[in-house]
């Protein structure tokens, strides 16, 4: 598979945009049938359904995969959504205890989850609709902006019905769920001034939120290695963008380390603890006593086996489930600014990160002791 989207697609389907552009959007002139209704009410509780907890999305995203592989997004999905469980239980795992309060913990888990039901909850549905248009053998995209969808996507999945397009239509999935989120959560006040504008810039130096990790586990080494990416400014949609174009062909175009990422994935059930990846170094029982820091003894890129282990819980047993409030009404495709996205090539990332991360995870424990031992001498 070649990583460039055909001028010729490229050119169709902008084409098509910009005729939604300017057409009204407030007025639907097609009345949906009975049947047609139902359809949406069953793909809405089913979504409802597995959009809970970050655990039951991650695993809906993974098992929609298995059934549908020519949707490469799903995958995709699957992947980054791990890295939002991680990143969740990190705020009550060994060291962000030290670094954050509780309130701060609770800010940022609520910044995350809410990221996560906002695209799994826009985008779970557009899966369903396409399985259901696969059992019909008749596309039903014409319903997706029944369903609160933008009308940025209905012409990606009609061309994909057509011509198989999946890069086209994957690229076109990763722009529109960063940018259904910009203004329901990164550009929104709330979590502008208790996440964005200070917590996260308070451990932009330690915090490794912004790391997207692919474990896989190659078949001459029985170690779990990591590919990913980093984006150095969440709060630009553009970097966000760009991150997720480029971990796409991270993912898809090497096909044994896709291979070896399905196996990983198909046989580590997503928990939300980092032992799923590396269980030589974490752990979701906590090994230290309840009021002490573990202090690192080795590299952690060495993979050797340290005890005690980093503590990592699993999500059920540090979050509960989180009541969302209604999703803002909305279509973010009102003019063609985003366009640039569709057009601009994908550009595949080294996905060397293993290194970044270890150290990472260093600079972690090192903030985590200054603050503990600064505590014990006040």
């Amino acid at each position: 598979m070649k990583w460039t989207q055909t001028q010729k697609q490229r050119k169709k389907v902008t084409k098509q945009l910009k005729k939604i552009i300017k057409k009204s959007k407030s007025i639907k002139h097609y009345e949906l049938t009975n049947e047609e209704e139902d359809m949406i009410q069953t793909i809405r509780f089913t979504t409802r359904e597995h959009n809970r907890n970050n655990v039951t999305r991650t695993q809906a995203y993974f098992d929609f995969y298995q059934k549908h592989p020519e949707i490469h997004w799903a995958l995709l999905a699957h992947l980054v959504s791990r890295n939002a469980g991680w990143n969740m239980t990190d705020l009550k795992g060994e060291y962000l205890p030290f670094l954050l309060s509780r309130k701060e913990q609770t800010d940022f888990f609520s910044f995350l989850e809410r990221g996560n039901w906002l695209i799994f909850q826009d985008a779970y549905p557009q899966l369903l609709l396409y399985e259901e248009s696969k059992k019909r053998g008749s596309p039903l995209f014409h319903l997706l902006s029944f369903m609160e969808i933008s009308t940025f996507m209905e012409p990606f999945w009609t061309q994909f019905w057509k011509e198989s397009s999946k890069e086209v239509l994957t690229v076109a999935l990763i722009i529109n769920e960063q940018q259904y989120i910009e203004e329901r959560v990164v550009q929104h006040k709330q979590y502008r001034e208790t996440v964005l504008d200070s917590i996260l810039f308070k451990l932009q130096d330690v915090f490794e939120f912004n790391h997207i990790l692919f474990p896989y586990t190659p078949s001459i080494q029985k170690s779990t290695v990591l590919a990913g990416g980093a984006v150095h400014h969440f709060s630009s949609v553009k970097e966000r963008i760009n991150l997720g174009k480029g971990l796409y062909p991270l993912l898809f175009s090497v096909p044994s380390r896709l291979k070896h990422t399905i196996d990983w994935a198909e046989a580590n059930p997503h928990t939300g603890s980092r032992h799923d990846f590396w269980p030589h170094l974490f752990h979701h029982i906590k090994e230290t006593a309840p009021d002490e820091k573990h202090e690192l003894t080795s590299n952690p890129c060495s993979l050797k086996p340290i005890s005690p282990k980093i503590y990592s819980p699993q999500l059920t047993s540090v979050w509960k489930d989180f009541d969302q409030e209604a999703v803002i009404p909305g279509d973010w495709f009102i003019n063609k600014k985003m366009l640039h996205f569709v057009k601009k090539p994908v550009k595949v990332l080294k996905g060397d990160i293993q290194k970044t991360y270890c150290k990472a995870i260093e600079e972690l424990e090192s903030a985590a002791s200054t603050k503990a031992l600064f505590h014990k001498r006040n």
